[in-house]
């Protein structure tokens, strides 16, 4: 059962719950590790939801964008990320079945290769006002393939997945701790990533600028066991590196004024 917190506790907890790597226990899709656990438990219910504004590392702040390119086996490959002015409200039951109601930015993400536009998404985040940290309510997805579009890993807080019901994940915490690990997402045999911090205190060089203060985040998914991604974040900015995509150019409120 999870505990009932007050606000300054669940900010205390949640810190030592991503540094202590709590929360292994019924992790989603009946995934356990002895070696390595995530954080699955988040003190939803102590949140006051705003879907704008910002943490260090991920803006929720409309009209912010980012574009980032590379090449990928040959294929020249941009991605851009936008949020938009528009909310999506999402209903949910947390870990002891209280009903949550929240209004969720739309961050849009769109890919090319060649020129070509192959998918887009549109993920669900609000923050947490308490603790700054952003959450991850869901998402749509259209994978473009010529005239036809495919709609894959769509998945939302509060709807079932077959294995049970989707719940939000943490996508980027407010404080920036060396060694955190935690389900970003958690809908069962749809969407499972997870995140451990690897590195801080990193200064990074893209085409659009050199940039310090930066931090390093591994992504796996227990869905494709052995599949790793790396992302850098830089602060006051956000994402720079993906894989093989840097970013480019950028608009970010405030940046650099």
């Amino acid at each position: 059962m999870r505990r009932h917190w007050t606000i300054a506790q669940s900010t205390l907890m949640g810190v030592m719950a991503l540094t202590l790597l709590l929360g292994s226990a019924g992790l989603p899709g009946g995934t356990t590790s002895a070696a390595v656990e995530y954080t699955t438990q988040f003190p939803l219910d102590e949140c006051t939801w705003s879907s704008t504004g910002r943490n260090q590392y991920f803006s929720l702040r409309t009209g912010d964008w980012l574009l980032l390119e590379g090449q990928d086996d040959g294929e020249f490959v941009q991605v851009q990320i936008k949020v938009l002015n528009q909310t999506k409200k999402i209903t949910f039951k947390d870990e002891e079945g209280e009903s949550l109601t929240v209004y969720a930015r739309v961050v849009e993400e769109r890919e090319w290769k060649d020129g070509e536009l192959v998918e887009v998404s549109r993920n669900y985040h609000a923050r947490c006002v308490q603790t700054n940290d952003i959450y991850y309510f869901g998402e749509d997805v259209d994978i473009f393939d010529g005239d036809v579009v495919l709609h894959d890993g769509a998945w939302l807080a509060g709807k079932d997945t077959g294995k049970g019901k989707a719940r939000p994940g943490l996508i980027m915490p407010g404080t920036f701790l060396l060694g955190s690990r935690y389900y970003q997402e958690r809908a069962p045999d749809i969407a499972l990533d997870r995140a451990e911090h690897v590195q801080m205190g990193l200064t990074v060089t893209t085409p659009a600028g050199t940039f310090e203060e930066c931090v390093k985040v591994k992504e796996t998914t227990p869905l494709e066991p052995g599949s790793v991604s790396i992302k850098i974040y830089c602060a006051e900015l956000g994402l720079v590196q993906d894989g093989v995509v840097q970013l480019v150019n950028f608009h970010i409120a405030g940046f650099d004024d």
